[in-house]
């Protein structure tokens, strides 16, 4: 008897070492795989840099090397001033959204929930459109950012309200209260490009309400790195009490979890980073949806793997979908996020599909 055990014991850890080896592997080759697509999509535009001169720049500027400059100075400030900051932009805003969309879809528990579920983003973008809209040419990039924020915390505390009505917070009334709050920012949005008189800005809004990553700076490449890295670290420490939650409120509260309060903690950080991102890039549908699923499918869909696979993906992702937006009808760039809902919407009708034919 003794012997059967010890050998099942054996067994379950080298399933386990197995499972972390292919793990690790798998999320070095994606690492691998961002290195490759930054360098890449900093070299692409209107004025083509080769990879291997985006290096030795990069380089330059890291560390000092190599001592014989080679390049331009316009390739220089190209690479630097400009293409670094928006490709690192990028990969930071779409691991967040990715994360937040994973994230959500076990709060709500829902796996076609993202972002907008909350309506934060909503309540972010109706904050950041008063500032540009009214505040005209004194809309500085933090004026804009603190608009943006203080509306996602607006949408953030209404959502807490509305969810916790006459009872708990549970699942559906997340997912109510953020399409309500949803609607009702969106509608606001709307209403505040119809009263203002500032043509120019109501052309910035809703050029920034379908995301941009055109004001990248090294600013706000800082600021949404301490952020996003912030969130994302929180989350994995609650990585363990994610997947109890993701097997019911019932489950939650036998291994003495309060699945409300969890909510609350979590969809707090959630915010936090939805809000940061929404005021540098705007409104970026369809990262927080379909990157996760393709997450799960690399990671499994255990949240320690989960996020990680997550971030990575989302990081991938959308700094493709930059690079696309701002080659395909260059010198013009494309709304990022009519790039990100091309490829999203026939990835979401193939989501809904499997959702429909798989038993129940």
């Amino acid at each position: 008897m003794t012997t059967s055990l010890s050998s099942s014991e054996d067994t379950d850890d080298l399933d386990h070492a197995h499972h972390r080896a292919v793990t690790a592997l798998w999320l070095g080759g994606l690492g691998a795989t961002l290195a490759v697509v930054l360098v890449v999509a900093t070299g692409l535009g209107p004025v083509w840099v080769p990879p291997g001169t985006v290096a030795r720049i990069v380089g330059h500027h890291l560390v000092g090397v190599p001592a014989d400059v080679d390049w331009t100075a316009s390739q220089d400030s190209i690479v630097w001033l400009v293409r670094v900051p928006r490709v690192l932009l990028g990969a930071l805003v779409g691991a967040a959204l990715a994360v937040a969309g994973a994230v959500l879809q076990t709060l709500v528990r829902n796996v076609l929930a993202d972002p907008h579920v909350l309506g934060v983003t909503s309540g972010a973008s109706t904050g950041a459109a008063t500032s540009l809209l009214f505040a005209g040419t004194a809309a500085t990039a933090t004026a804009l950012a603190a608009s943006a924020f203080a509306g996602a915390l607006t949408a953030t505390v209404l959502l807490f309200a509305i969810a916790r009505i006459n009872g708990q917070m549970t699942s559906l009334r997340l997912l109510l209260g953020g399409v309500t709050i949803g609607y009702l920012f969106s509608a606001a949005t709307s209403f505040l490009i119809f009263a203002s008189d500032n043509q120019e800005g109501a052309r910035t809004v809703l050029f920034w309400l379908l995301g941009s990553l055109s004001s990248a700076a090294w600013s706000s490449v800082a600021t949404t790195a301490l952020v996003t890295a912030t969130a994302v670290g929180a989350l994995l420490l609650l990585a363990t009490r994610l997947d109890i939650l993701a097997g019911g409120d019932d489950t939650a509260r036998a291994l003495g979890l309060s699945p409300a309060r969890f909510r609350m903690l979590v969809l707090a950080v959630v915010a936090l980073a939805i809000g940061a991102v929404v005021a540098v890039a705007g409104a970026i549908g369809f990262v927080g949806l379909i990157v996760p699923h393709i997450a799960r499918l690399c990671g499994g869909g255990t949240h320690r793997r989960l996020i990680p696979f997550s971030a990575v993906l989302g990081a991938v992702f959308l700094v493709v979908a930059d690079v696309v937006a701002r080659v395909v009808f260059a010198p013009r760039e494309l709304p990022l996020g009519i790039v990100t809902a091309v490829v999203g919407a026939p990835l979401l009708l193939v989501l809904i599909r499997r959702h429909h034919n798989s038993p129940t």
